[in-house]
């Protein structure tokens, strides 16, 4: 009986042994393990045609420690083109965790076997893609223009985009494709990524101007968001413009009104002719929202490049140019009839963002720049 009992305390004392010496080295608790943040950061800049996003997409491009793709779901959105932009939602939002999370594989359903870097929509928008490993003739700190990169950089094979992903801390997407916040909640919840968005707006008065001038360039995008019908006519440029300000609006009211606890310091507003007005000090606070170190050359390169002489009218094109004029040219060269237009099917959107009404000729020719927009 005593040598019964005496084995039952040897190995409760044993158990007890184990027990202290186990949660010496890997703390015990009740509680389940905490998960795991990922490594990388991922930031998705979301916006609409002509509102300034590849120029803020550049913003991003050009740091050293980020990875970026220029609007990769349009490739969805030309193999798929006979669909609705709703019903497109879904492939969109797989195909941009796809590249988040570096897996470029996902390219192949919508891409030829026998694909290539430069296949990719804008691929020489990336840096990252200019630069080791996926092209070594330029050093990975080098400001990369588009221009000099498709000229030496476009025989890389497809895999080194992927390669070339894997190697960055930072892994930013601008994208135009979706019209709805809470498609994107499934990303916000992931656990396996560390999602940010920055929600790029822009005076709709000078969007529709912006859009004027690239009709042919928008025609397939358009009849994706509104229906091929409703392009056509009088009325076809404003039913889409309806379409992307509701966007906005809901957009917006979903990232910073009725907040879920996951959107928590993820969403940022953006206003572009912010930017525009004060590049440095924005480039700073998107830059701090994404953890990201704005280095002096980055400093240089957005003052260069917001303050030159160019007039921005290319589509894509993205040059030294005075922005805060350009962001502005749409107040004498759209006629009022036009801006009226825009203002009414846009007012929920003006309003909730802050844009000013103009009410009459007269005061469109004399408003100031300071009254366009609300800073509060």
């Amino acid at each position: 009986m005593m040598k019964s009992r005496r084995v039952q305390v040897l190995l409760i004392l044993a158990v007890l042994t184990f027990l202290l010496i186990h949660c010496h080295f890997q703390p015990c608790s009740n509680k389940a393990p905490a998960e795991r943040k990922p490594s990388s950061v991922h930031i998705l800049i979301l916006s609409s045609w002509r509102s300034g996003s590849s120029f803020t997409g550049q913003i991003f491009s050009q740091h050293p420690s980020v990875f970026y793709l220029m609007e990769p779901a349009w490739h969805v959105w030309v193999k798929m083109y006979q669909n609705s932009a709703k019903v497109l939602h879904m492939a969109v939002r797989d195909l941009v965790r796809s590249v988040f999370l570096c897996d470029m594989s996902v390219f192949d359903a919508y891409m030829s076997s026998q694909k290539k870097k430069s296949d990719l929509f804008q691929w020489q928008t990336s840096r990252a893609l200019c630069s080791p490993p996926a092209c070594d003739l330029f050093s990975r700190s080098d400001i990369i223009a588009a221009g000099n990169c498709r000229t030496i950089c476009a025989k890389s094979p497809f895999s080194t985009v992927e390669e070339a992903c894997k190697t960055y801390s930072h892994v930013a997407i601008k994208e135009v494709r979706f019209f709805d916040l809470k498609v994107l909640y499934p990303l916000l919840t992931d656990p396996s990524l560390n999602l940010k968005i920055i929600h790029l707006v822009r005076d709709p008065r000078a969007v529709f101007r912006s859009r004027e001038n690239t009709v042919a360039d928008l025609k397939r995008d358009s009849s994706i968001v509104v229906g091929a019908e409703r392009t056509k006519g009088e009325m076809g440029p404003y039913n889409t413009m309806q379409v992307i300000c509701k966007s906005h609006v809901e957009i917006y009211k979903a990232g910073s009104q009725a907040v879920p606890s996951f959107l928590k310091d993820r969403y940022l507003l953006v206003r572009y002719e912010d930017i525009v007005r004060d590049p440095l000090a924005l480039a700073a606070q998107m830059y701090r929202f994404a953890e990201l170190h704005f280095t002096p050359e980055l400093q240089k390169w957005v003052h260069n490049i917001t303050h030159g002489k160019g007039q921005g009218t290319q589509a894509f094109d993205i040059s030294s140019r005075d922005a805060l004029k350009v962001s502005q040219a749409w107040r004498k060269a759209l006629p009022f009839q036009k801006i009226e237009k825009v203002q009414r099917v846009c007012k929920d959107a003006m309003d909730l963002l802050g844009y000013q009404l103009i009410q009459s000729e007269e005061e469109q020719k004399n408003m100031s720049l300071d009254l366009l927009f609300d800073h509060n």
